[in-house]
């Protein structure tokens, strides 16, 4: 009876130590499946969207591939630059141990020569002749012990003076192969910017009939209503993907008006609600900037769109939970994927003029349950 009783409290114990053990590995898959089903489901909307509008809209379609091999480049552009800093870095180290080297090997070359200066005055008897001039056979052993001390200096000497000279030469070698690699890296620099000054003239012809398009009010105004046509649908599509997947945040996006930094250092150059041409208005603001500087996420999230959009070229979207949505257009580069979470602040992108922008500037919305709302009363500044 006692063994029953003691083995059931054994086996409830054991039971109460796995259980807490199992629930966390449970979570783990659980969050694990939710957020690959979230990707898959935000990947098809994206794709259906951009595909369905691009299709309609031939000038859409190469401006993207224009648009896309431009950004490609700089990216490539920016992986040689940063290698060649790199092996610049390691030239410059490489150099300056080389010096370090022949200075070492300077002061042991002079030290050496001294000594041989000496030991040649002595003559080659040098042993003998200190017998004989000593009178006092300790004082003589000690002369002798001295002399063995500076024979084995000055082997040591030797020894140094050939391990610098063998440093030296690697150091040669190395400094031969940097240059090699340094002129390789410059090679491809050379081709990356062909390839990119042939993007540009491409996005440029594009442009050109973009822009002569545009003086014709009647075919620009059915543009830009497509294109806000298209990012309606894209966001409707997105509200129902993410709906089953909220966004998990700790801060709430609704109390945060007045609080929100800018994504973005610039000048601002339209405002919410603001004409754009025939009757269609800015749904968010526009902030010119420079080319390339960093567009922050203005809180926590979830991306849940990081794509070409035509009207908005290269696009991300974060989702902040409660229905709020912040979105970030024109960009140059961006630097995070659909279903990624970022945190306030974190750098998503890089600011350019994809779309069909004649200058660097960031297209910025929120949107409250698919409505957009005036941003700047969201902003701790009233400028950017």
């Amino acid at each position: 009876m006692r063994l029953s009783f003691w083995k059931g409290v054994t086996l409830a114990v054991c039971a109460a130590l796995v259980i807490p053990v199992a629930a966390p590995a449970q979570d783990a898959r659980k969050t694990e499946a939710e957020l690959a089903a979230i990707k898959a489901e935000i990947a098809r909307v994206a794709s259906q969207v951009s595909r369905d509008q691009v299709a309609r809209d031939r000038l859409a379609r190469e401006l993207k591939t224009a648009e896309m091999s431009v950004t490609g480049v700089r990216a490539s552009l920016d992986g040689l630059r940063q290698q060649r800093a790199d092996h610049s870095e390691k030239r410059a180290a490489l150099a300056a141990e080389k010096r370090a080297r022949q200075s070492d090997l300077a002061r042991e070359r002079a030290s050496l020569s001294g000594q041989l200066r000496a030991a040649y005055l002595i003559g080659s008897e040098e042993p003998l002749k200190l017998l004989l001039n000593q009178k006092d056979p300790a004082r003589a052993g000690r002369m002798f012990a001295y002399y063995s001390y500076f024979g084995r200096a000055r082997a040591g000497q030797i020894a140094r003076i050939s391990a610098t000279l063998a440093r030296m030469d690697e150091l040669d070698g190395e400094l031969a192969a940097e240059e090699e690699r340094l002129a390789a890296l410059e090679s491809e620099r050379r081709a990356e910017l062909a390839k990119l000054d042939e993007a540009r003239a491409k996005r440029g012809k594009v442009l050109a009939t973009l822009q002569a398009e545009s003086r014709e009010r009647a075919r620009s105004l059915a543009r830009m209503k497509r294109e806000q046509a298209g990012l309606e649908k894209l966001l409707n599509e997105l509200k129902r993907a993410i709906s089953k997947f909220p966004a998990d945040t700790t801060t709430a996006f609704g109390r945060l008006r007045g609080k929100l930094p800018w994504p973005v250092e610039g000048r601002l150059v339209a405002r919410f609600g603001e004409s754009r041409a025939g009757g269609v208005k800015w749904d968010g603001v526009l902030v010119a900037a420079e080319r390339g500087a960093t567009v922050r996420a203005v809180h926590q999230g979830r991306v849940v769109y990081a794509d070409w959009l035509p009207g908005l070229g290269l696009l991300t979207i974060v989702d902040h939970g409660e229905g709020y949505l912040s979105l970030y257009g024109h960009n140059d580069r961006l630097y995070k994927a659909s279903g990624e979470r970022v945190a306030a602040g974190e750098a998503i992108a890089a600011a350019g003029d994809s779309g069909g922008r004649s200058r660097p500037e960031l297209y910025f919305e929120i949107r409250k349950s698919g409505r957009p709302v005036d941003p700047r009363p969201w902003f701790k500044a009233g400028q950017p």
